[in-house]
This record gives C-alpha cells, sequence and structure tokens, in this order.
C-alpha cells in the first residue's frame, strides 16, 4: 500500500511539474491585432502541445479586411509570478482586404512576436499581451513595427 501510495505522489508530481510552465491545455476565446493601421477582432485559439510549446490560430475581422494567423510560441515561466509567463514566436498570416471596386489585394504576413501570458490562478482565464511587428509582402508591400496583439480566452 505504502509503495502505492509513493508510486501515485510521485507520478502526480511528475505530471504537475510537466504543467508547470503553463497551467492549461487549450484556450478559446477574443483576439485583438491593433497598432499602426486597422484593429482587428475574432476568435482565438490556443492550445499547448507540451509544457513549453504552443499553437495559435486567429480569424479577425476589422477595417475592410479579413485576416487568417497562425503561430507557434515558446513559452517560459516567470519565477515567483505564478500562472505568468513569457514567450517567443511567430507565423504566417493571410491579408484579405477589400477596397471595393475591383481594388481589393491579398497580403501574405510574416509575423515575430514576443509577449506575455497569463492564466489567472483558480480562475478558467487566460490572457496574453504581445508585440507583433508585420511584413506584409503583396500587391502593397510593407511593415508595421507599430503592431500588438491581446487574448482573452476560456481555458480548459
Amino acid at each position: 500500500m505504502k509503495k502505492l501510495l509513493l508510486l501515485t505522489l510521485f507520478a502526480v508530481s511528475v505530471s504537475l511539474s510537466g504543467m508547470a510552465q503553463s497551467s492549461y491545455k487549450n484556450s478559446i476565446g477574443l483576439g485583438l491585432d491593433f497598432g499602426n493601421g486597422a484593429t482587428l477582432a475574432g476568435p482565438s485559439f490556443k492550445h499547448f502541445f507540451n509544457a513549453n510549446s504552443a499553437g495559435q490560430a486567429e480569424l479577425l475581422f476589422g477595417g475592410n479586411t479579413t485576416r487568417l494567423q497562425a503561430f507557434y510560441q515558446y513559452h517560459q515561466s516567470i519565477k515567483g509570478a505564478q500562472g505568468l509567463n513569457w514567450y517567443i514566436g511567430g507565423g504566417p498570416g493571410f491579408d484579405f482586404h477589400d477596397h471595393g471596386r475591383n481594388n481589393d489585394h491579398t497580403s501574405f504576413l510574416l509575423i515575430p512576436m514576443a509577449g506575455l501570458d497569463f492564466k489567472i490562478p483558480g480562475a478558467p482565464i487566460a490572457m496574453n499581451f504581445d508585440w507583433r511587428p508585420t511584413a506584409f509582402i503583396g500587391d502593397h508591400s510593407h511593415f508595421e513595427g507599430g503592431r500588438f496583439g491581446f487574448g482573452f480566452r476560456f481555458a480548459f
């Protein structure tokens, strides 16, 4: 019986230490992309593949634009701040802009990012804030260094 109890405690401590970096596996909610140019809002989903690696996808709308973007993020906890992680990462995106009168264009996006992710201890709420300078590649190529992201999601 003692061996079973010790083995159970060991397994629980190993599984908890594996989740120390992120205190949730999935989250879904609202994503915002704002700064230079239009402010975009829409559904956002984040999934942790393991304690340090996460994927995030967003489908955003605003300013006659529809944007689909996906990111890989590397997370690390901040010592002494329960539920708070820093992360770096990035990924691609597609920006579909409707100017009207046959003046539509599509851009491919390259988006690096650095930010903070916070899961409120004891509550199923996760938030993130990041800097995401964006390179637009396409008909109207340009770079927007002043882009930021904010996410407010239900964590499960």
